[in-house]
């Protein structure tokens, strides 16, 4: 080892060695960027400086309440700015950030309060009578609740609890921030949906999210000071880390209460809006927004997307309209994405149409700030890259959780062989990009047959009545089971069962079509995922 046998005085100091925090991307903002805008909803127009000084004024406010390091803090708050600056002032006072799904139920918030042991909760009040009941259900202590009215959107305090503004207002802008002392601090505690049996407590450190920050920008090519709308709910893997992001570029985040076109086109229009992440719904939704929702532009819009991968048909459209969208995927447990399907345009750049959106819709590879990610047998060994070959994506690397609150088995199970052990099936092509073909509880095995329910799902989505489509597996005596889709059709468009399975089986092999279609209104969950286990109860 040389020279390294003896480093005697090259030890970490103060100088030299700093926890990795996101926090640090607000306190520098402040400082370098103060007059620059940094939070726009509504009349809600914020500079940095500003921004910074009601983080503090939080921060001081929660620890004068009682909440010391290492309490938690949870929310219930759609993508307002109360949400916004909770993601830093919860954290500088020491506590750790627990934002949680506004659209479940009463019995899981209550357990959600009682696991992660929530000193105080911060509620919207749309969501107030939600936090009540959950927090009179509870079994452990009670929190303190904290009510956000937003003005903006129509409503008015209830009177029944400490407003936000005014709880805030007894706060020190001036504040000193409590840093961690130590990177791995936990930072975030995020829930999993849950779908069966509780929800895990995904805990997240300081350092996954940091890195998360940086990888972020390379990946999305991003240079100083975007305008990024908040649409990925702050709940869900708290908004891909992007809210942490933006100060570190000079950015404006812009709230969004209510996702819809309108929304999205005007802010664009309106604001300038650059980025945005969403799940494929969302982009469904641009796609085919009316006419009297859209908004003419003349820039070019980033968009990462995520979760189900987006249809090649919607793809395709969504580009037309000025959008480039780049495919990402991650879970709760990764602090959202963590690989990308980075574009290669001198190898795909002549591509067009059904091929071009085909390479868009892969998961592709690692992102910057992770270690290895690929795909393994189930004796963690690496499948054939060969584009045909099933097995699980496995991750290694910073911005994976700490593990599951409470849980030690099941961090240990999913951690097992020192990878995370992502429960998504996909395949690996000679390039190493990764495609998913299906969760592994969602592949349809029919007659021995593998069927990948997002293939199918994408052959149905090209058809042009065809808004939104689930494929499950439906119980069948002869081949154990055979798909099933469900379909919601565009706003005033009507085609027959027979006209789809026709269409899809021109597309198709014979096994794969689906054998049966029910067209419906898709269950789905707040961040748009479309819910399959609840088709799956319609199909026993």
């Amino acid at each position: 080892m040389g020279w390294m046998n003896n480093e005697t005085g090259l030890d970490k100091n103060a100088a030299n060695f700093v926890p990795l925090t996101p926090l640090s991307h607000l306190v520098r903002a402040a400082t370098v960027f103060p007059d620059r805008l940094a939070v726009s909803y509504g009349a809600h127009r914020k500079t940095y400086r500003e921004y910074y000084a009601r983080c503090s004024q939080l921060a001081s406010a929660l620890q004068k309440a009682g909440v010391r390091s290492g309490d938690v803090v949870a929310t219930l708050i759609p993508n307002i700015p109360a949400q916004a600056e909770a993601h830093f002032g919860v954290p500088a006072c020491g506590a750790v950030l627990n934002t949680i799904n506004t659209r479940l139920d009463v019995d899981t918030v209550s357990y959600i309060f009682d696991h992660g042991e929530a000193k105080a909760v911060m509620v919207d009040t749309q969501f107030l009578e939600l936090a009540e009941t959950a927090v009179a259900q509870m079994t452990g202590d009670k929190p303190l609740i904290i009510e956000i009215c937003d003005t903006h959107a129509g409503f008015t305090p209830s009177g029944k609890h400490v407003e936000y503004e005014a709880f805030i207002a007894g706060g020190d802008p001036h504040f000193d921030w409590i840093m961690p002392q130590d990177e791995w601090e936990s930072l975030a505690l995020n829930y999993t949906s849950g779908t069966t049996g509780r929800p895990k407590g995904v805990v997240y450190h300081h350092r996954g999210a940091y890195l998360m920050t940086m990888g972020t920008v390379v990946s999305w090519r991003m240079t100083l000071f975007p305008v990024y709308i908040a649409i990925v709910p702050l709940f869900h893997c708290n908004n891909w880390n992007h809210t942490w992001l933006m100060p570190m570029m000079g950015g404006t985040w812009v709230g969004c209460r209510d996702i819809t076109a309108s929304a999205i086109y005007n802010a664009i229009a309106d604001e300038g809006v650059t980025h945005f992440g969403g799940a494929p719904i969302v982009l469904n939704m641009i796609v085919n927004a009316r006419d009297a929702d859209r908004r003419a532009f003349n820039h070019t819009v980033e968009v990462f997307t995520a979760g189900a991968p987006p249809a090649p048909a919607t793809l395709e459209k969504i580009e037309k309209l000025g959008f480039n969208v780049t495919q990402v995927y991650g879970l709760t447990e990764t602090y959202g994405h963590v690989t990308e399907c980075l574009w290669d345009d001198d190898q795909w750049g002549n591509l067009v149409g059904d091929d071009r959106a085909a390479i868009k819709a892969r998961q592709g590879i690692a992102m910057p700030m992770m270690d290895h990610i690929t795909v393994m047998d189930a004796a963690m060994t690496q499948v054939p890259m060969d584009g045909t070959t099933q097995g699980e994506i496995m991750i290694r690397g910073n911005s994976v959780m700490k593990g599951y609150l409470k849980n030690p088995d099941a961090t240990a199970e999913a951690f097992a062989g020192g990878y995370f052990h992502s429960g998504d099936i996909a395949v690996q092509h000679p390039n190493t990009y990764i495609q998913i073909q299906d969760r592994a509880k969602d592949i349809i095995i029919s007659g021995g047959e593998n069927i990948s329910s997002v293939e199918v799902e994408g052959t149905l989505m090209a058809h042009p009545a065809v808004s939104l489509c689930a494929v499950v597996a439906k119980p069948d005596e002869k081949w154990g089971e055979v798909p099933c889709a469900f379909v919601e059709l565009k706003e005033g468009e009507t085609v027959s069962e027979a006209d789809l399975i026709a269409f899809a089986r021109t597309k198709l092999a014979g096994f794969k079509t689906p054998k049966s279609i029910i067209f419906q209104e898709l269950p789905k969950t707040s961040t748009g995922k479309i819910q399959k286990f609840e088709l799956r109860k319609t199909l026993k």
